[in-house]
């Protein structure tokens, strides 16, 4: 009983002392700011964590405060409810785009193992994100799917289908370096600021034809598209992606930190809307 009374005099004091505060800074004019929420974004595919912690650490360098919510894990129906409380979208590397999504299905024997849940989950949060003008960060494989879903095709084997002597996958390592040029005018250049740098591929597939709406930003010597946004930058939402793996790169290279700083903008901006 002792102990009880003890504890109602010490909430009376606690609210006491609230109420004179909030009195007091009500009669300075004072502004008094709710405590800010964490960022949220939303990963297409993010287990094994293990796999995926580069894309975390990446973009926690632009705001530490981030919380990631990973979607492969999840129902259809939950997915989508869950991308609806969040404010951006990343689009993970990975495997295979299943062929017949963009009129190849003959050629499925010559993909890798095609991971079809992988294929219809990516492609509905990509259309609802899309529709709520939600930011959406693509890398590597998550290229390759913007590119489909906005009508685009693939080349389905680089090394055999492309005539070029650029490598853009090597066996004994994941990351292969090449040269891309960034013409002046794009997103791309916008962000990095140079018209020409190193990326770290690690790709046996690339964009055969652009997806409607969408513009090349990047390019290699042998004409291969490695980065894409919507064309029309005024009305369209923020859209990027890039072929290369900028998570897995220095991050004061200027083709990967500031893309994470870029894009972790665009979503504080929808936050706030």
């Amino acid at each position: 009983m002792f102990i009880t009374k003890i504890n109602c005099l010490l909430m009376k004091r606690v609210l006491n002392h609230l109420i004179t505060v909030f009195f007091i800074a009500s009669l300075c004019g004072c502004h008094i700011a709710p405590p800010v929420s964490p960022l949220k974004i939303a990963v297409s595919k993010a287990v094994p964590e293990t796999d995926y912690e580069n894309y975390f650490r990446w973009l926690k360098s632009a705001d530490s405060t981030i919380v990631f919510y990973d979607l492969y894990h999840l129902e259809l129906d939950s997915a989508i409810k869950l991308l609806n409380e969040c404010d951006g979208l990343l689009l993970t590397g990975g495997t295979d785009i299943y062929p017949g999504r963009f009129g190849k299905e003959s050629d499925t024997s010559r993909i890798l193992e095609p991971n079809f849940k992988r294929d219809t989950l990516e492609f509905a949060v990509l259309k609802k994100a899309i529709e709520k003008k939600m930011p959406v960060q693509g890398v590597c494989r998550g290229l390759q799917l913007i590119n489909v879903y906005l009508g685009g095709s693939l080349i389905i084997d680089i090394p055999t289908d492309l005539d070029t002597i650029i490598k853009h996958q090597l066996p004994d390592t994941y990351d292969c370096p090449h040269e891309v040029e960034i013409p002046e005018g794009t997103l791309l250049y916008e962000i990095s600021h140079i018209g020409k740098g190193i990326t770290n591929s690690n790709h046996h597939q690339g964009i055969d034809v652009l997806g409607a709406g969408l513009e090349g930003m990047a390019k290699t010597n042998d004409g291969l598209i490695e980065a894409i946004g919507f064309k029309d930058k005024a009305n369209d939402s923020y859209l990027f992606a890039v072929q290369w793996h900028p998570e897995r790169m220095d991050y004061t290279s200027p083709l990967s930190g500031p893309i994470a700083k870029r894009f972790v903008e665009e979503v504080k901006s929808y936050a706030k809307k």
